[in-house]
C-alpha cells in the first residue's frame, strides 16, 4: 500500500510582524460569569474552569460575580499603587540600562497585576519561587526599592554582592527564594520546599511560578507529578504573555488547549484567570491559598496576560511580531482597569492619579538617586572579589582558599 511521506506539524502564531494583530482564538468569558466552586472542590469536577477565563472587573469598571467583593477599598487603592510603582520602577531602570549604568533589564510592563495582586493572598513566611519578571511580590511586601536598585547595579551595597545576574534579586524575609536563571528549576524546588514544610508540621505555604515558554522544561512536569502523588501546599503558578523570548506560546503549549489544562492530567485542580484583572487575580489567589492551608493539595492556576515591552533589554520584539499587537490585545491595561473600578466608586479620580504618579515617580528617582550613590556597573563601589568566595560552603575547602590566595584576597 502506497502511503504519503511522514511530515511534522510547526504550530505558527496568527500573524506575523507588518499583519493586522489578531486574538480571534482569545476566547473570553463575560465578567462574572464563571463559577466560584468550594475550595475543597475535586479536580474533575471543576474541569471547565481550565478552559474558560475567570474576570471580575468587567468593560465599565464594576466588579461583578461570584469571585468580586473581597478587597476593602484600603487595599484596592494600594494595589494600585503597588502597579504604578513597578511600572515607574521599570522605566527607570531601563532607561538607567540605556544608559549603561546596568548591563541587563526586564520590565513587566502589561503584567503587573499578577504578582502584586498575589502577594496580598498570601502570609508572612510562605515562600515564592519566582522567575525574572516577578518583582511585584517584593514591592507589594515593602521591599526597599533602593535594594532592589543595589542589586541591579551590582554596587557595593547589593545584598547579593554581585554573584547574580541584575534583576535576579533574593529575600527570604520576604518570602522571594533567589531567582534562578536556569528557567523552570523554580518549580521542582517549590514543590520540595513545600512538601518540607508539610513534613515538618508547619503551616507556611509555597508558591511556583513559571512562564508559558518554560511549561516545555521537564521539570515543570516533574514538579506536577511530585505536587499531585503527595498532596504539597503549593501554588503552581503559569504566567502565559503569549510569548517566550522569540517564540509564541502555542510552541509550548502543544495540543492541551490550554497551560491550566495540563494540570488536569495530573488531577490538580486548575484554573484560569485575567492576568490583567488584580480582583480577579487576587481572588483566584486566595482560593488556592486556602486549599494549600487547608491541607487540600496543589492548585494550578493559568494568568492570561500580555508581554507589552520586550522579553529583555537584549531582545528586539518587532522582529517576530506586530508592532501594534499589544494595543489590540483585549484584556486591555492592569493599572487603566484598576484606576476606572476606583473612579467609578468615587475612591479615585483623574487628578489623584496625575498626582500619584508624580509622587511615586519622585519616590523612585530618590531611590535611584541613593543607590547609585553606591556605585553603578561603570562607576563608583563595587563587591570585592572576595565575596565570589564566600557563602558557598560552610567551611571552604582547600581548593577554593588556594583560589582566593592567587586572587589576592
Amino acid at each position: 500500500m502506497d502511503t504519503a511521506p511522514l511530515s511534522l506539524h510547526v504550530p505558527e502564531p496568527a500573524v506575523r510582524p507588518g499583519g493586522q494583530p489578531d486574538f480571534s482564538n482569545v476566547t473570553i468569558a463575560k465578567a462574572g460569569a464563571v463559577t466560584r466552586p468550594a475550595v475543597d472542590a475535586e479536580a474533575q469536577d471543576i474541569r471547565d474552569l481550565a478552559y474558560s477565563i475567570i474576570r471580575v472587573l468587567n468593560r465599565e469598571g464594576e466588579a461583578v460575580g461570584p469571585w468580586a467583593g473581597l478587597l476593602p477599598d484600603q487595599d484596592l487603592r494600594e494595589g494600585l499603587r503597588h502597579m504604578m510603582t513597578l511600572r515607574a520602577f521599570d522605566a527607570r531602570m531601563l532607561m538607567a540600562q540605556r544608559q549603561g549604568k546596568t548591563s541587563f533589564y526586564m520590565q513587566h510592563l502589561g503584567e503587573e497585576a499578577v504578582s502584586c495582586a498575589f502577594r496580598k493572598a498570601l502570609a508572612k513566611g510562605d515562600m515564592n519561587f519566582p522567575t525574572y519578571r516577578q518583582a511585584g511580590l517584593l514591592i507589594a511586601d515593602d521591599y526597599p526599592m533602593v535594594e532592589m536598585m543595589n542589586q541591579i547595579y551590582s554596587n557595593e551595597s547589593d545584598p547579593l554582592r554581585g554573584r547574580q545576574l541584575p534583576i535576579m534579586y533574593s529575600s527570604k524575609e520576604h518570602g522571594f527564594f533567589t531567582i534562578s536563571g536556569n528557567l523552570a528549576t523554580q518549580y521542582v524546588q517549590a514543590v520540595g520546599w513545600a512538601m518540607a514544610s508539610a513534613i515538618k508540621n508547619d503551616t507556611r505555604i509555597a508558591a511556583a511560578w513559571i512562564g508559558d515558554g518554560s511549561t516545555a522544561e521537564s521539570d515543570f512536569h516533574s514538579a506536577l507529578v511530585f505536587a499531585s502523588t503527595y498532596r504539597a501546599p503549593v501554588i503552581l503558578n503559569v504566567v502565559n504573555n503569549q510569548w517566550a523570548i522569540s517564540t509564541f506560546q502555542g510552541i509550548a503549549r502543544g495540543g492541551s488547549g490550554t497551560f491550566a489544562a495540563r494540570g488536569l492530567g495530573f488531577g490538580i485542580p486548575a484554573l484560569r484567570v485575567d492576568g490583567n484583572d488584580y480582583l480577579a487575580v487576587h481572588a483566584v489567589a486566595c482560593w488556592a491559598a486556602e486549599r494549600a492551608r487547608r491541607n487540600l493539595g496543589p492548585t494550578l492556576i493559568e494568568y492570561v496576560t500580555y508581554r507589552v515591552g520586550a522579553h529583555s533589554t537584549s531582545d528586539d520584539p518587532s522582529a517576530y511580531r506586530p508592532k501594534a499587537e499589544s494595543e489590540a490585545w483585549p484584556l486591555g491595561d492592569p493599572v487603566l482597569r484598576l484606576k476606572k473600578h476606583l473612579i467609578l466608586r468615587g475612591l479615585w479620580s483623574e487628578a489623584r492619579h496625575v498626582q500619584a504618579e508624580a509622587e511615586i515617580m519622585d519616590d523612585v528617582i530618590a531611590a535611584q538617586r541613593k543607590a547609585e550613590e553606591h556605585g553603578t556597573m561603570h562607576a563608583g563601589g563595587r563587591p570585592s572579589v572576595r565575596d565570589i568566595f564566600e557563602g558557598v560552603y560552610a567551611q571552604m575547602p582547600p581548593h577554593l582558599r588556594r583560589q582566593r590566595q592567587k586572587a589576592g584576597y
